[in-house]
């Protein structure tokens, strides 16, 4: 047995009675620091106890009469006699956080074309110049993909139109939008086009305020920031995305245009600066988002990549001073806080695929390519630009659906790498958060389950996690802001 230090006495005296009467529900924990020790249960939420007061947690030595003992109850850490009603709703809760499993794939990624005319380094696709139109999707190989998007049982349908650039290929934009809304048997559909916005046209315009379709671009930060990060001929990509954006606002209107931002080297500098943009542009949310180890961005990784470390205190910075601007009365929010306070604080799922287990590659999302091959993840199918095709799953033309969700390429990875039961994860407080990415492992560590110890993966969230619970134990203020951000 492990004799735990002694910490400083709980406040409480009556917190703790001989032979208290009460179970424990199922909890992760760990040392959370020289005093305290974080617990989580199975829906995410938590604790932090210090180190007496977990003694007597665990030791069934709490006070059933003591504040810290309903805290505990409620948070669904421990039942007793009076009531069975916390195992219903506890039960009810992790339904509710795995519902979106029932559901299936809703998002569908159709590549329209490899062509843009951008050469970003950052970027995670082999692309090609704009005059090679042999890297367009044609009408057949859409419509088979088409096919197999229905086959979903999932009463949502989300369609993304990806590239390259894929407003390079409008013709087929229009045609898989018209042709999916015929063929629609009662699902409600969304469609949203992630472009840099470069070919916008009224005509696009039209036609996306005609069938209400949403629009995904980048925006990397200040002029020159942008200009670095995303170069094009002329050096005016910064110029060409913000006139965009205030284009599509005039035309669909404010909420129909949302923007990425994509974390180099010498982003990390900039992090209020980046912010600024974004509310200069008139974004009440920005995604401070790390680079991601596929494509040709693997190519670029000298010059603009870090260590997991600058990245955090790059994001830690900007979480900073987006929690200034709100205390300013100035709304803001960091859309991966968002994304993880949800699963902290909500019973409900989120959806974001990099935090899913069992993963979410393939019965989450898939992505339909250029030339038919169907992949499990939009990442997967980056890497396979560069000549892995280890997430490959079949071929539009080739493969049914059948054989395709329950082939022998994914269903392994989805089992394998499920957090519950991953070296690494099975014990930590963390994992209801958390989930694992077996593309980012297969693409870092060679292995799509991943070695925990040394993976940068588990370093950037446990590092977010941890801020998160820091800003909200240490400041009331924050907490309520962030509390805001989770709804």
């Amino acid at each position: 047995m492990i004799e735990l230090p002694l910490a400083k006495a709980f406040s409480h005296p009556d917190a703790y009675a001989s032979g208290a009467t009460y179970k424990l529900l199922p909890f992760r924990f760990l040392r959370y620091d020289e005093a305290r020790y974080l617990i989580t249960n199975l829906v995410g939420e938590y604790k932090l106890l210090g180190t007496d007061e977990f003694r007597a947690f665990v030791g069934h030595n709490l006070a059933t009469a003591s504040t810290l003992f309903y805290d505990l109850k409620g948070k669904h850490f421990l039942y007793d006699d009076v009531s069975d009603a916390s195992l219903e709703l506890l039960a009810t809760k992790y339904r509710t956080k795995q519902s979106l499993l029932s559901n299936f794939t809703a998002l569908h990624m159709f590549v329209t074309s490899l062509r843009c005319d951008h050469s970003c380094p950052y970027c995670q696709v082999s692309r090609v110049s704009e005059d090679r139109s042999a890297f367009d999707m044609t009408e057949e190989t859409a419509s088979r993909a088409i096919d197999l998007m229905f086959k979903s049982p999932s009463p949502v349908l989300k369609v993304e139109f990806q590239g390259g650039e894929s407003l390079l290929n409008f013709g087929l934009v229009k045609y898989i939008v018209t042709e999916v809304k015929q063929r629609n048997d009662g699902r409600h559909l969304e469609f949203v086009i992630a472009t840099n916005l470069s070919p916008l046209t009224d005509e696009i315009l039209e036609f996306c305020r005609e069938h209400s379709i949403l629009i995904s671009t980048s925006l990397d930060g200040p002029e020159e920031l942008h200009n670095t990060n995303r170069p094009r001929p002329g050096r005016d990509s910064h110029q060409r995305a913000t006139n965009g954006i205030q284009r599509v606002r005039d035309y669909l209107g404010r909420d129909r245009v949302s923007a990425l931002m994509t974390t180099t080297a010498k982003s990390l500098t900039m992090p209020r600066e980046i912010i600024d943009e974004y509310l200069r542009m008139g974004f009440r949310s920005v995604f401070l988002r790390p680079i991601s180890p596929y494509g040709f961005a693997l190519k670029s990784a000298a010059k603009i990549g870090y260590q997991t470390e600058a990245f955090l205190e790059f994001y830690r910075t900007g979480l900073d001073y987006i929690l200034e601007l709100n205390r300013q009365g100035i709304p803001m929010r960091e859309e991966y806080a968002a994304i993880v306070l949800r699963k902290m604080l909500t019973p409900y799922p989120t959806g974001y695929v990099d935090l899913q287990s069992p993963s979410g590659i393939g019965i989450t999302c898939i992505s339909y390519n250029y030339d038919g091959d169907i992949y499990a993840s939009d990442e997967s199918r980056m890497l396979a630009e560069n000549g892995d095709h280890t997430f490959r799953l079949g071929n539009v033309h080739r493969d049914t659906y059948e054989d395709i969700m329950a082939s022998s390429q994914l269903l392994p990875m989805i089992y394998d790498t499920m957090a519950e039961g991953t070296p690494g994860c099975t014990d930590c407080a963390f994992q209801p958060w958390c989930g694992t990415d077996p593309v980012f492992h297969h693409a870092t560590q060679g292995d799509y389950v991943g070695h925990r110890p040394t993976s940068e993966y588990c370093a950037k969230n446990m590092g977010v996690f941890r801020t998160l619970i820091d800003l909200m134990e240490g400041d009331p203020h924050a907490k309520t802001i962030m509390r805001r951000w989770a709804q």
